[in-house]
This record gives structure tokens, sequence and C-alpha cells, in this order.
């Protein structure tokens, strides 16, 4: 799966985002919405990511893990943000260091 996201991986992906925002409910900000959202992609990757580091080894006609969310896109400078995020969220985001 190369280039151009198939229909279902976006679908698969919107439903997820909605998913998540739905259970959340209410949000204090907008900024707060773009948080959820973001973080929320990124896990989305991350498990995606753990899919594809599975059949790494299988050849291309056997792999089933979906592409990355956005190919040729990495996440940078992640370390900051979540040290930010750790100070600001002491409660939230400790316990999943």
């Amino acid at each position: 799966m190369g280039g151009t996201p198939s229909t279902n991986s976006i679908e698969s992906l919107n439903y997820q985002l909605r998913k998540v925002s739905k259970n959340r409910g209410q949000f204090p900000s907008d900024a707060a919405a773009v948080k959820l959202l973001w973080l929320a992609i990124c896990n989305i990757e991350d498990k995606r990511a753990r899919q594809r580091e599975k059949e790494k080894n299988l050849p291309a006609s056997k792999r089933k893990a979906p592409g990355r969310l956005v190919e040729g896109a990495v996440t940078t400078n992640w370390k900051q943000a979540l040290q930010q995020l750790a100070l600001a969220y002491p409660e939230r985001i400790n316990p999943h260091l």
C-alpha cells in the first residue's frame, strides 16, 4: 500500500476519530479537541506500525497491515511534546510513561 491511501483506510481513520471524540462529549476549547485528535492519530499509527512490524518478513502479497496514515510522515520532536504534556497534565500522562 503506497502513495494514496485507500478509501477503506480513510473511512477506518474517520470512524476511529469519531469514536474518540464522541466518547469525550464536550471540549473546553478547540485546542483541547485538536490535542485529543492528535493523540488519537498517534495511537492509531502506533497500532498500525506494530501490525506492519509483525508482517515485515512476509511477502507483500500476504501482508494485511494498513499503511501509514500519511505516507512519508514521521512524528518529529515527539519526546519534547511528551515532556510538555507530562508537565501540563501529569495525572493523565505520567501513568502511561
